[in-house]
């Protein structure tokens, strides 16, 4: 795969990266001493032949979770890192960003790892005294930048660094999780810069765990899992091949997977989407087994009535913990009941990390009809409803309650018994989003 100058920016092709894993330090010796080669370490594929290609002026993220691979492979584009098989090839002057302390003397001070970064991007010591001012302004650590940076907070360090990557003109910015240090003021300020830098034909390739970002910046996402190429695709449709390997849903992502693969996902005939669903509903199982539950969750009740299996579905009926705001998503439960009951009330509770009830309702309030249930009997009930959460991490209880003369009883409640994490491109004031429509006028003095 090699690199169309008037296309692509970087072309990874098959890349491996191997290291060697001993279980003693003695072992390394020993592996160098045989005579007869023997090995006596085992090998760890951090990559395991990728291979994706980024275009010119595109913004592309990687996404996966820890270990997939993600930072081995910037580092390797950036040469920091040397693969052990496979071609890279880079189109274009690269500004990194990668973690902290990466290409700074902690002894210098910011004013001389300024200088001496820019030296070595091959910048002279005229253009970085024209390139100052601005990386200064955008850094705003005022006279810090005269201390050696090991004095700096990791806030600190992070906005210096950031400035240095973005105000040298770079033609690929390279940035790894990095923002996820700094403040959200100077978040917002980054990205605002990054999205005028990409306006003005500049490639960016970032790694982050903020999906909201991934929606929100990126043309394109390279999905990656355990040092494997899972997919490359557009933001949403990566996202959700994301959530599926969070959830440990790997039977239906390689379903998935075949589909995009043989082109099938445009061709939605009736048996196509027969065969698919049949093919999912022999794996479905428990929707809780594809769910990451709170191990120390607490639970009480007589247990007449049990709550035996629970869901949260995403807008596309994908069980998950990842929601996107503004979309629609349902809470599921599965009640068996152990004897007779007359009134069942099947209830949800949301809250925020803190234990503050955000929102949820019950049969009752909604004024369902639940019909009186006999011992074995069983109800499967859903709560639909649309996501306005801002982005950020929640708790869901549910319980099956109900009056027995006169007295409320709880047969079933599970508190905080999974989590979940709302994915957001757009965060309003407060704890949730009253979708507003803005109009705007704007009337010019004609005098």
């Amino acid at each position: 795969m090699s690199v169309e100058s008037n296309n692509h920016a970087i072309s990874v092709n098959n890349v491996t990266k191997i290291y060697k894993l001993y279980e003693k330090p003695i072992d390394r010796l020993k592996e160098a001493m045989s005579p007869t080669h023997k090995n006596y370490h085992r090998d760890f594929y951090a990559l395991n032949g990728i291979s994706f290609d980024v275009k010119k002026g595109q913004t592309v993220g990687i996404i996966g979770t820890n270990g997939s691979g993600k930072s081995t492979i910037l580092k390797i584009i950036t040469g920091v890192l040397t693969p052990t098989a496979g071609t890279m090839e880079v189109n274009g002057v690269i500004s990194a960003l990668l973690e902290l302390g990466a290409g700074f003397n902690m002894d210098y001070t910011g004013i001389e790892n300024i200088y001496m970064n820019g030296t070595m991007m091959g910048f002279s010591r005229k253009e970085m005294d024209d390139k100052l001012k601005d990386i200064l302004d955008f850094a705003d650590i005022g006279d810090f930048v005269y201390q050696p940076v090991k004095t700096y907070s990791s806030g600190m360090f992070v906005r210096l660094a950031f400035a240095l990557a973005i105000n040298v003109e770079p033609e690929i910015l390279i940035v790894d999780e990095a923002l996820s240090v700094g403040d959200v003021f100077f978040q917002a300020k980054c990205y605002r810069r990054m999205e005028e830098i990409r306006q003005n034909g500049t490639t960016i390739l970032m790694v982050t765990h903020d999906m909201g970002a991934i929606i929100k910046y990126c043309d394109q996402v390279v999905v990656l899992n355990k040092g494997n190429f899972i997919a490359q695709g557009e933001p949403g449709k990566m996202v959700d091949l994301y959530k599926k390997i969070l959830a440990n849903q790997m039977d239906d992502l390689s379903l998935e997977l075949e589909e995009i693969r043989s082109g099938e996902l445009n061709d939605f005939s009736g048996e196509h989407v027969k065969s698919r669903k049949e093919a999912k509903a022999a794996q479905e199982g428990f929707m809780k087994d594809k769910l990451t539950v709170n191990p120390n969750r607490t639970e009480y009740g007589d247990k007449k009535a049990e709550i035996v299996d629970f869901g949260l579905l995403d807008e596309r009926g994908n069980v998950s913990n990842l929601l996107l705001k503004g979309e629609y998503f349902t809470i599921k439960e599965r009640i068996h009941f152990h004897g007779d009951i007359e009134a069942p009330i099947f209830t949800y509770t949301i809250k925020d990390k803190r234990g503050a009830d955000l929102t949820g309702t019950n049969t009752m309030y909604e004024a369902s009809d639940v019909e009186p249930v006999k011992n074995g009997d069983e109800y499967e009930v859903e709560f639909k409803q649309k996501m306005t959460l801002q982005g950020g991490e929640y708790l869901l209880s549910m319980s099956c309650t109900g009056f027995e003369n006169g007295e409320h009883v709880v047969y079933h409640r599970l508190y905080d018994i999974v989590n979940i994490t709302v994915i957001s491109n757009k965060n309003t004031v407060g704890i949730y989003d009253m979708e507003p429509e803005v109009s705007l006028m704007l009337h010019r003095d004609r005098v």
